[in-house]
Parts: structure tokens; C-alpha cells; sequence
């Protein structure tokens, strides 16, 4: 029999209802809820086993978020019409609600899950991912899956001078502040937004704002939790424990992983040491040893040395390289490295390095975004590619995986606040290659991006930097270590991933992962503050490497010049099937791209060559022109008649140039005065209102005969 769904509804402001329901779809699913705000609603199921792969050492959860374009009642646009592969746009969502829910589990909890939420109903003002972490959440809370706390997520955005959660998309137009907050009951889990160079102090304010507004989302899973009747969570098989093992390995390599890591060597010198050890360490346990127990000591040797690593930057305030906590690696940094590419930089710090290239493009460069609710174009593009060599390893090339979308999405979103508006008629695309990493290779690239910009002549008003933050807790003693520029291992140890961008003036994107409970607003505010100290430290060297950007585009970067013309010329331009504007492109080797907005037309034109720019830009100035009387103009001769010669004096525009006005002395016939081709000076002397024809003369340009009186003065 049909089990009757089970809904709970919350109100999250301004009277928009919010309503979790269960039991009506995907009932197969360990756990399925729907989520509806307005029209728009998502379905979220989660599916574990019930135990671990043989051999499995790590938690192997998969989060997919998909966008149905049946929701928004629209067909997919490519060849087979139908959803594909996930979009960068569905990328970023579902790596939002991973990096939230994954801290979620047991840390022995090494069972498949898969955590699918589905946007099935679009809602043109409601934004989805918004509400599509909260789904993920109660699909979860209504499951036997053994998770430790209920979560959710909510944006947060600043829109004239006050805070709004969850606005709609037309409201989030106008925001200056846009952050995506996830968090427990009691604790902040995972930040991702962008500022329009926002202040430290506000950025805590948002934060204590979305966390009362996701208790309350955590408090309504609560209550669906207990009328579904949820008694408890499955047991699971947890992989056995031997003290007696953990023991000696301690004992044997508790000195020696403590004496590397205080001995400040290279990234590289530091792993083979660490390696070796491990080699001996599985030596000492002789050759009784299987190989579950050599698998177990292994695993107790990784427990080791990240327990022995942190109390040392605890206890001792040292790190693996040396540093102080609040000291940012050596700066190296070029611009102009590359002949080629129209912008280039080399950005350097410690063991991590970045080339990155900026290439300026026309208006029919820029990329499509599509997602069921929206299609979009833009002009600004960034992409981040890591090869294996960057961290001197042997893999596969494939495509760009989840972690490269996510680290272009957030170099990307810094850089593009200092961008010039839509008036800047170039498409720009960034690349960054990453060649070296240990650490905060993201970073590098905004760096290296700006510099990069600065290099091609992008009129960018401000440099852009990045730091990563990390931090280390102690729960027993209350000790924290707040690090700067962290390096690849302190990432993996630390309790806290926090990235930070932006300019002199302020904050232009964060990303932040935590892993600990507890983490005080005092400490995030500690952590800001050495954060814009970091920041304005690599921006010194910044404006050291290039002060200001170029004031014009490298030589053999494309040209452009916009143009603005009233729209009854827009037809003119382009001339009957588009016969002119590809006459003056093919003449002028130029790309023109015209786009009708409000009462005029705003046209782009693209060339190679400065002197291809001026001829078209002369050209379609003279199709919008409008003839004054008294002007003088360039003719070319376009046909002869007994009468006269009919003359182009400006494009699309010609008129009569009569046989009495060609020169002072009387001409019979026009035979040998003028051929087709012939560029004469002419005068306009007048317009016939009713027949709108043109007057012109060429001999009022010429010195009078003496005695002659002038026949058509002007």
C-alpha cells in the first residue's frame, strides 16, 4: 500500500514558503525528498551500501547536481537533444554541497554513497542552488545513513546596504555581496562567494546572518526527521584496530617523522624522506608480517605523522619549510614572457608557479552558459589546467575534472570584478597552466591573472591577489596556529582551507572549507586580518613587477573601436542581406559585430591592422552621416550621362553633380571631363525637401574667371 507523503513548511523571510516533503518519489532510494520554493522545486536522493569494498581505504562519496531543461520547459541545444555530461555551472553546485556534506560523515565510514539532487521544476526568480544542499541534507536526515549532524546552506547577499537570504535572481542582480554558507546547528562548514572588495568586518556579518537562517532550515529537517519516524542510523563495518601495532609504530618512527619535519627541506626531499621511513618502518615488522598488517601500519604511519606535524606547528611555532605562520614564501614574478600570446605572466611563489596567458577576442568569442533557467553569454573566460608533471607525477591527461572547474571558477570570479564593464567591446580569455605546485595553486593564478591583464592592455584599474590561509586546533589545550600561504601538506593536516582575494580596497572572493567543530568568530576574524596582511604583501611586489596596465594593446593584438549610431542606421550599416557591413569587412580585413540596445546601435569593430580599423570605422561614419548643406566631400564618379555625372560623396549617399556645375567654362558634352572612378571634391549646395536629392558642385570649388559671376551661390 502507498505510504501517505510526510511534509514539513518554513518560512525563510518576506513571506516566501519553503517545503520539504518525503515519501511520494524515488521511495526506493535509502532517503528522497523534494524541496519546493515557488515553482521551483528539487528532488534529492541519497543511496549507500551497506558495506565497504574489500580493500577500501577511503570514504568514496559522489555528489551530482543536474539541471532537467524539461523543468523550464526548454529542449537541450545539442546534437543528440538531450542532457550530457555535467556543465561547469552543475559542477560548481554539486562541489558546494560535497565539500559540505562530506565532513558529515564517520571518519571509519568507508561505505559507497551517492547523494543525486535533480532540479525537476524550474522557477525563472528562485535560484536553485540555493536550496539544493538543504535537499542533500534531508535526503540524508530521513535515511538510516550514519551521519553525525544535520546541515544545510543558504546565500547571502548584500543588496543596497542590507543583507537578503536567499534572494531572487533578479534582486542578486543588484548585489555587491553574493556568498554561499553552509554550516551545522553549531558550526560554520563551507564559504564560496565574491565581494565587490568588501570589508573583513562584513564578511563576518553575512556569516552570522546565513548561520541563523540555516538553523532555522536545520530545525524543519529536525521535525521531518521525527514524523517519518527515523529511530536511528545503520551500523557499519569499521576496519579493526590493533593497539599493539599503533604502538610500534609509534615507537619506532615518532622521533624520526618529527626530525624531517623540523628540518625545513623541499617539498620533494621532505616526501622521499618521509617514504623511506615508511619503507622501514615495514622492514623492522620482519617477514611475518601479511599484508593486512602491513596495510594497517601503513595507515597508523599517516595517522602519525599528520598528529606529529600539527603539534609541532603547535608547540614548537615552526613549519615543514621553515616559515614563520605569517610569512609568505618567495615572490618571483614576470610580465611579457611570451612573444605571442597578446597578454603573459610567470607568477612564482615557493614551489608553486603559474603561466598564464590573456588573449583578446571579438564579441563572437564569447561563451555560452546555459542552464535550464537561464541562457547567457560572457566575455570574460578563465580557464585552469593542471598537468601531472606540476606535481611530478604520471597520469592520465583527461578533461578538465572537478577540481580544476572549481579553481578557474574562483580566480575567475575575483579577477572579473575589476574587469571593465560591457562597454569594453573585447572577449578576454584567461589560461593558466599550472607548471609547479605545493600549495595554492589557485592563488597563483589570480595573481598571475592579473598581472596578465595588465600585461595585454586590459584596462584593469586595480591589481588582484590571493592568499591561502590554513589552521590548526588542539582541542585538549584550546592551542591554534593560523597559517599563511599554506603548503600542500599543511592542507592536508589543517582544520581549515581558507582562500581569500581581492585588492588594496577590500575582499573579492573567498573560499573556505572547515573540518573542526567550534571554530570561534574571534579566531575567523584572527584569520581575516593575517589574511589582507598576506594579501597586500604579495600586492607590493605586484605593483613592483607592472604599476598600471598597459596603455594600449600590444601591436599585434587585434584593434577595436566602438561606435554608437542612432538604430534607423542600423539597416544602413548592414545594407540589404547583409551586403554592406560584408562589403566593408572584406575591403577592410575588420570584424564588426552590431547590437541593437534602446534607441542605438552599438557597433564593434575588430581589425589586425590600425589601418584596416580607420578605413571601416571612416566608412560606416560616413553611412551614418548626415549631409549638411555648405560641406565639402570626396565624390567618386559612379555613372556618366549626357546631364552630368552622378557622384558618391558619402557611403549609400550620391547625388547629381550637373554638367553646368562641373566647371566654370560651358561644357557641350561630358565626353572626356569625368569616368567612372574619378574622386573629385564637391560641395553640397542643397536639398530638394520634396524629392530629397542632392546638389552638388564642383566648380564652386575652383578660382572664379575674373568678371564671372558665381551661378549657384552658396
Amino acid at each position: 500500500m502507498l505510504s501517505q507523503p510526510i511534509s514539513v513548511t518554513f518560512d525563510i523571510g518576506g513571506g516566501r514558503e519553503v517545503s520539504i516533503e518525503t515519501g511520494r518519489l524515488a521511495r526506493q532510494a535509502d532517503g528522497a525528498v523534494t524541496v519546493r520554493q515557488g515553482n521551483c522545486i528539487i528532488l534529492a536522493t541519497v543511496v549507500a551500501n551497506k558495506e565497504p569494498k574489500e580493500g577500501q581505504s577511503f570514504f568514496p562519496l559522489v555528489v551530482d547536481y543536474n539541471e532537467k531543461f524539461a523543468s523550464a520547459g526548454r529542449i537541450p541545444g545539442s546534437f543528440f537533444k538531450r542532457e550530457g555530461r555535467l556543465s561547469d555551472y552543475e559542477v560548481l553546485i554539486s562541489r558546494l554541497i560535497d565539500r559540505a556534506l562530506r565532513p558529515l560523515f564517520p571518519e571509519d565510514y568507508l561505505c559507497d554513497v551517492q547523494v543525486l539532487i535533480t532540479l525537476i521544476s524550474s522557477d525563472k526568480e528562485v535560484m536553485p542552488d540555493a536550496l539544493a544542499c538543504l535537499a542533500a541534507s534531508a535526503a540524508l536526515a530521513v535515511s538510516d545513513v550514519p551521519i553525525k549532524e544535520i546541515i544545510s546552506e543558504v546565500r547571502i547577499a548584500r543588496i543596497e546596504g542590507q543583507f537578503v537570504v536567499n534572494p531572487s535572481r533578479t534582486e542578486l542582480a543588484k548585489a555587491d555581496m553574493d556568498f554561499i554558507i553552509g554550516a551545522t546547528e553549531k558550526n560554520l562548514m563551507m564559504v564560496e562567494g565574491e565581494g565587490d572588495e568588501c570589508a573583513e568586518e562584513d564578511l563576518v556579518k553575512a556569516l552570522e546572518i546565513a548561520h541563523e537562517a540555516i538553523r532555522q532550515q536545520i530545525k524543519a529537517q529536525q521535525e521531518l526527521r521525527a514524523k517519518v519516524g527515523v529511530a536511528g542510523k545503520r551500523d557499519y563495518t569499521k576496519p579493526e584496530q590493533n593497539t599493539e601495532l599503533q604502538q610500534k609504530v609509534a615507537d619506532f618512527a615518532k622521533d624520526k617523522i618529527y626530525q624531517i619535519s623540523r628540518s625545513a627541506s623541499a617539498k620533494h626531499d621532505r616526501s622521499d624522506a618521509y617514504d623511506t621511513l615508511k619503507e622501514e618502518l615495514i622492514a623492522s615488522l620482519g617477514e611475518e608480517a601479511d599484508d593486512t598488517v602491513k596495510k594497517q601500519a601503513k595507515k597508523y604511519y599517516d595517522d602519525l605523522q599528520w598528529e606529529v606535524v600539527r603539534n609541532m606547528i603547535l608547540d614548537d611555532r615552526i613549519r615543514l619549510d621553515g616559515r614563520q605562520l605569517d610569512q609568505v614564501r618567495p615572490l618571483n614574478m614576470e610580465i611579457d614572457i611570451l612573444p605571442s600570446p597578446h597578454g603573459s605572466a610567470l607568477f612564482t611563489r615557493g614551489e608553486t608557479q603559474s603561466l598564464t596567458t590573456v588573449t583578446l577576442g571579438t564579441p563572437l568569442d564569447e561563451l555560452l552558459i546555459e542552464s535550464a533557467a537561464v541562457s547567457d553569454y560572457t566575455k570574460f573566460i578563465l580557464h585552469y589546467n593542471f598537468p601531472p608533471f606540476s606535481t611530478g607525477e604520471v597520469k592520465m591527461m583527461r578533461a578538465p575534472g572537478r577540481r580544476e572547474v572549481g579553481h578557474g571558477n574562483l580566480a575567475m570570479r575575483s579577477l572579473k570584478k575589476m574587469m571593465p564593464g560591457n562597454e569594453y567591446p573585447y572577449t578576454v580569455r584567461i589560461v593558466s597552466d599550472i607548471l609547479e605546485s605545493n600549495g595554492s595553486s589557485s592563488m597563483a593564478t589570480v595573481c598571475a591573472g592579473s598581472l596578465a591583464l595588465m600585461d595585454a592592455g586590459v584596462p584593469f584599474p586595480k591589481h588582484v591577489s590571493g592568499v591561502a590561509m590554513g589552521l590548526i586546533t588542539r582541542g585538549t589545550d584550546g592551542k591554534y596556529a593560523i597559517l599563511t600561504d599554506i603548503l600542500g601538506d599543511e592542507d592536508h593536516l589543517g582544520d581549515m582551507d581558507f582562500k581569500v582575494t581581492g585588492t588594496r580596497d577590500g575582499i573579492c572572493g573567498v573560499q573556505m572549507d572547515i573540518k573542526i567543530d567550534g571554530l570561534a568568530m574571534s579566531t575567523m576574524r584572527e584569520a581575516l586580518e593575517q589574511a589582507r596582511k598576506g594579501r597586500l604583501h604579495i600586492l607590493d611586489a605586484m605593483y613592483e613587477c607592472t604599476p598600471e596596465a598597459r596603455s594600449e594593446v600590444k601591436p599585434h593584438a587585434p584593434r577595436m573601436e566602438k561606435l554608437f549610431i542612432d538604430k534607423e542606421f542600423i539597416g544602413a550599416v548592414i545594407g540589404p542581406q547583409g551586403k554592406i557591413i560584408q562589403e566593408i569587412q572584406r575591403e577592410t580585413g575588420t570584424t564588426i559585430n552590431i547590437e541593437e540596445i534602446g534607441n542605438y546601435g552599438e557597433v564593434s569593430v575588430f581589425s589586425p591592422a590600425k589601418e584596416g580599423l580607420e578605413k571601416a570605422v571612416a566608412w560606416i561614419k560616413g553611412i551614418v552621416a548626415v549631409p549638411e548643406v555648405g560641406s565639402v566631400y570626396e565624390a567618386t564618379v559612379k555613372g556618366i550621362k549626357e546631364f552630368g555625372a552622378f557622384v558618391e560623396f558619402l557611403p549609400g549617399k550620391q547625388g547629381l553633380l550637373h554638367i553646368s556645375e562641373i566647371s566654370w567654362k560651358r561644357l557641350e558634352t561630358m565626353e572626356g571631363v569625368l569616368k567612372e572612378g574619378d574622386v573629385v571634391k564637391v560641395k553640397l549646395i542643397g536639398i530638394d525637401h520634396k524629392t530629397g536629392k542632392f546638389k552638388l558642385s564642383r566648380k564652386i570649388l575652383m578660382p572664379k574667371p575674373e568678371g564671372k559671376r558665381p551661378e549657384n551661390p552658396a
